[in-house]
C-alpha cells in the first residue's frame, strides 16, 4: 500500500496528483527546482526537496536526484506526471531498482512505445492500421530523399517533382509538438530533417527522426485506456484534439463530434489491441489520425496526458486514483462506467498569438476564473479548474507556458463549448499575454460548434494570426466574440452601439476616469473636486494608452490603435515613435462627462477600481486593476491590457533602425549569415534556442547585414540586438 508518493513533476499535474492523494490519505512530496521555490505545488506538498539549479537536464531530468528525493524522504512511490521523465523507461528501471513502487506502465512498455519508430513496426505487427514512413538520419541527403521516397511511397500528383507531398518530419522520442516539421517542397526536406533533429535532441535527448505523409484535413483523434495487471484492459472512448497550434493541442473534447458508434467501436478495439500487444499496465492513449475512411495509428503515450480530464467528467472517474490503485496491484472492475454528457477542455496558454506563439513570461498579479465548481477533480455539469499558477505567480521561461486548463461539462456539446467561452471570456487574468481570446473565439466559431474541426482548423479559419489587429485574438484587445449590438463589441472592433464607441475606447475611457478618481482619492487639498475641474471652461483632460502587450513584462511588442476614441474602423493603426497610442479627452463639467468621441455616453460612477459608464442607454461595468504601472480593464465587452503614457516621457535609447531583437531569452543556435551579407525579405538570420523550442529569427525586409551581434552559444536576454539589417547595396534587388 502507498503510504507517502512522491511526484516527479511540477506545476499543474503535480498539483493534480496531490489532489487525489489529499482524498485517498496519502502524504505527499514535491521536487523542485530553484525557479520553483515559490511555486504553488511546492508549497502544497506535505514534503517538499530542492533540486539545485533551474535548468531541466539538472532538475527535473535528473533521474538521480529524483530517485536520491525518494528516498531521503521515504516515499514509497513514484509517479512522473506528464512530461520531462513520465515516459523514461530509464526512470521506471531506476525507481524500482530503488525497491519503490513506479506509478506507470513496465519499463518494457515505455521502451516499446518510447520509439514511435519502434512502436509503427510493432503496432503494424499486432494489426494496428498505420502510415508508411523511412527513417532519416544525420546528414540525410537529396539522394536518401530519393531512395526513400521511391522505396516507401508511392509517386502521387504532389509538387512539381511529383513526389508524395506534403510530408511530416516527425521526432522518434517526446511529443508536445517539439522536433516536427511540415515539408511542401522536397528540396525542403534535409534542412527539415536537420532541423527536426536538433530540436528533438535538445528536448528529450534523442535526434532521431521519421518521415510520414501529412495528412492534411485529418482529425486527431485518440483514446484512452487503462489496463491492470490481470489482464482487464478498458477503453473509455474517444477524445478530439484537433485544435492544434505548432503541432500542439489546445482544445480537447469527447466524444468526438465526428465518430460514429461503429468508428468508436473501430477505434475502441484497436486501440485495445496496441495496449495488449506491449502488456501494458495502468493508464495510457492511444493515438490516431482519421481523415474520411483512414484510420492510421499515431503513436502510444505510456502516460497520463493533459487531456484526461475530459474523460474524467464523461465518465465520473478519477484516473489518478485508478493509477495509484492499479499500482498497488489492484483489479479493475469488467466493465467501466458508461459516459454521460460531454466535455470540452481548453489550455490556457502564456503566449501571443499574434508573435507567432511566441511564449511569454513576468508576474501574474491575477488569475481568477468565475464560475469554477471544482478543481483537479470530475465536474458533472460545471466547470473545472486544474491550474499550476496562482495571483502573483511568476511565469518563467524555462518551462512550459502552460497556466491552466479550464473545463466545462454539460449535458449536450452546446452547453459544454458556451459555458466554457463565458468563462474563459470573464476571467480575469493580469500578467503575461495568453491565448485566452483565440480559445474564446474558437468555441464560438460557427465551424467549431457545427464539429468541422481539423488539424488545419486555425489556419483555415484565419485564426493562426500573424498581425495585432485592434482587438484580434492576442489578448491585447476585447475577447473575440464578445456580444455585439447595443452594449456590445466583436473581435473586430464593432461599436458597442450605432455610431458608438468601440469596446478598446471605451475601457480607455474607463481607465482615464478610474486613474482621475485615485488622484482625487489621495489629494490632500479640496479632494471634493473632479480632477481637471475648472471654474472657467478651459483644455479636456487627455489620457494616452499603448494598448496590448506593452509595458507588461514578457516578450509582447505592444498592439495599439492611435487617436481620439471613435470607431476602430475610423482610428486605424498609426505608428509613433514605434509604438502608436489610444488617445481619450474629455471634462467633467456641471452638466457630467464630456468626451470628445463619445456620443451619448454618461458617467453614472467613477471610483479608483470601478466605472460605469452608460451607452446609448446601455450601462457597462469596467473593473480597473493596476498592476505594475500598466491598467487592465475588464468589462461584459472584453478584457483590454492599456499602458499610460507619460505626460513628459524621459528620453529612451531606441535601437538603430533595421535592428533584429531577441523576442525572449535564450541561447543563439545558429547563425546563418555574415556581416556585409545581402539578405532577402524572411531569410533566416539567426537561430534561438529557447524552452527547448528553436525559434528563427528572420529579415524583415531586404537588405545588408550591417551589424551582428549574436554569437552560437551566447545567452541573451529578451530585447538584446542580435543583427542589424541596412538598406540593400545600390544596384542589389529588393
Amino acid at each position: 500500500m502507498i503510504r507517502r508518493l512522491l511526484v516527479a513533476n511540477r506545476g499543474e499535474i503535480a498539483r493534480r496528483i496531490f489532489r487525489t492523494c489529499r482524498d485517498l490519505g496519502i502524504e505527499t512530496v514535491a521536487v523542485f527546482s530553484d525557479a520553483d521555490s515559490g511555486a504553488p505545488h511546492t508549497a502544497e506538498a506535505d514534503h517538499a526537496v530542492r533540486l539545485p539549479g533551474v535548468a531541466p537536464a539538472e532538475t527535473y531530468l535528473s533521474i538521480g536526484k529524483i530517485v536520491e528525493a525518494a528516498l531521503r524522504t521515504g516515499s514509497d512511490a513514484v509517479h512522473p506526471g506528464y512530461g520531462f521523465l513520465s515516459e523514461s523507461a530509464d526512470l521506471a528501471r531506476a525507481v524500482l531498482g530503488a525497491g519503490l513502487t513506479w506509478v506507470g506502465p513496465g519499463p518494457e512498455a515505455i521502451a516499446a512505445m518510447g520509439s514511435k519508430i519502434g512502436a509503427k513496426a510493432l503496432m503494424a505487427e499486432a494489426g494496428v492500421p498505420v502510415l508508411p514512413h523511412f527513417t532519416a538520419g544525420p546528414g540525410y541527403s537529396m539522394e536518401d530523399l530519393d531512395r526513400d521516397l521511391d522505396a516507401v511511397f508511392t509517386r502521387m500528383s504532389g509538387d512539381a517533382s511529383g513526389w508524395a507531398i506534403p510530408l511530416l518530419v516527425k521526432a522518434s522520442a517526446g511529443g508536445g509538438g517539439r522536433g516536427m516539421r511540415i515539408v511542401r517542397l522536397t528540396d525542403d526536406l534535409p534542412g527539415a530533417v536537420e532541423s527536426a533533429r536538433r530540436e528533438a535532441e535538445s528536448a528529450f535527448g534523442d535526434g532521431a527522426v521519421f518521415v510520414e505523409p501529412l495528412l492534411e484535413g485529418a482529425r486527431h483523434i485518440e483514446v484512452q485506456v487503462l489496463a491492470d495487471a490481470h489482464g482487464t484492459v478498458w477503453t473509455l472512448g474517444e477524445r478530439e484534439c484537433s485544435i492544434q497550434r505548432r503541432h500542439q493541442k489546445v482544445i480537447e473534447e469527447t466524444p468526438s463530434p465526428a465518430v460514429s458508434p461503429a468508428l468508436r467501436a473501430r477505434l475502441c478495439a484497436a486501440a485495445a489491441d496496441a495496449a495488449r500487444a506491449v502488456g501494458y499496465v495502468g493508464a495510457g492513449t492511444v493515438e490516431f489520425l482519421v481523415r474520411d475512411d483512414t484510420v492510421a495509428f499515431l503513436e502510444m503515450n505510456t502516460r497520463l496526458q493533459v487531456e484526461h480530464p475530459v474523460t474524467e467528467c464523461v465518465y465520473g472517474l478519477d484516473l489518478v486514483g485508478f493509477q495509484l490503485r492499479i499500482a498497488e496491484g489492484d483489479a479493475l472492475p469488467q466493465t467501466p462506467p458508461a459516459p454521460s454528457g460531454h466535455a470540452i477542455e481548453a489550455r490556457l496558454y502564456a503566449e501571443d498569438p499574434a508573435l507567432g506563439w511566441l511564449p511569454q513570461s513576468g508576474v501574474l498579479h491575477r488569475f481568477d476564473v468565475p464560475g469554477v465548481t471544482a478543481r483537479f477533480a470530475p465536474v458533472s455539469g460545471g466547470l473545472r479548474l486544474d491550474s499550476g499558477v496562482e495571483d502573483g505567480s511568476e511565469v518563467g521561461v524555462h518551462y512550459d507556458p502552460m497556466l491552466a486548463k479550464v473545463i466545462a461539462h454539460g449535458a449536450t456539446r452546446a452547453d459544454a463549448a458556451r459555458r466554457l467561452a463565458g468563462a474563459l471570456a470573464r476571467a480575469r487574468i493580469h500578467g503575461p499575454v495568453t491565448n485566452r481570446d483565440l480559445l474564446v473565439a474558437v468555441l464560438r466559431h460557427e465551424a467549431f460548434l457545427s464539429g468541422e474541426t481539423d488539424t488545419g482548423f486555425l489556419e483555415r479559419h484565419g485564426l493562426a494570426v500573424t498581425d495585432r489587429g485592434p482587438s484580434g485574438p492576442s489578448g491585447a484587445g476585447p475577447v473575440s466574440g464578445a456580444s455585439g449590438g447595443p452594449g456590445g463589441s466583436t473581435a473586430s472592433g464593432e461599436p458597442t452601439g450605432p455610431g458608438g464607441p468601440d469596446a478598446v475606447s471605451l475601457s480607455a475611457l474607463a481607465a482615464a476616469l478610474a486613474r482621475a478618481a485615485a488622484n482625487r482619492a489621495a489629494a490632500t487639498v479640496q479632494a471634493g473636486l473632479p480632477s481637471g475641474w475648472r471654474n472657467v471652461v478651459s483644455q479636456p483632460q487627455h489620457a494616452a494608452f499603448t494598448v496590448g502587450a506593452g509595458g507588461t513584462g514578457g516578450t509582447g511588442g505592444a498592439m495599439s490603435v492611435a487617436g481620439t476614441a471613435g470607431a476602430a474602423g475610423a482610428t486605424g493603426l498609426a505608428p509613433s515613435g514605434g509604438d502608436a497610442v489610444r488617445t481619450v479627452a474629455y471634462r467633467i463639467t456641471r452638466d457630467g462627462l464630456r468626451a470628445d468621441g463619445f456620443p451619448d455616453t454618461v458617467l453614472i460612477a467613477a471610483a479608483p477600481d470601478l466605472v460605469v459608464l452608460e451607452t446609448h442607454g446601455v450601462r457597462h461595468r469596467f473593473e480597473v486593476a493596476h498592476h505594475g504601472g500598466v491598467a487592465y480593464v475588464d468589462s461584459p465587452l472584453g478584457s483590454v491590457r492599456l499602458t499610460p503614457l507619460p505626460r513628459l516621457p524621459e528620453p529612451v535609447e531606441r535601437p538603430a533602425p533595421g535592428s533584429l531583437l531577441a523576442p525572449m531569452p535564450g541561447t543563439v543556435l545558429r547563425v546563418e549569415v555574415a556581416s556585409g551579407d545581402q539578405v532577402t525579405a524572411g531569410q533566416v538570420v539567426v537561430v534561438l534556442e529557447a524552452m527547448k523550442m528553436e525559434h528563427r529569427i528572420t529579415a524583415p525586409a531586404a537588405g545588408t547585414v550591417t551589424g551582428l551581434d549574436a554569437a552560437p552559444g551566447r545567452r541573451v536576454e529578451a530585447g538584446a540586438v542580435l543583427a542589424v539589417i541596412g538598406e540593400p547595396e545600390s544596384g542589389t534587388p529588393a
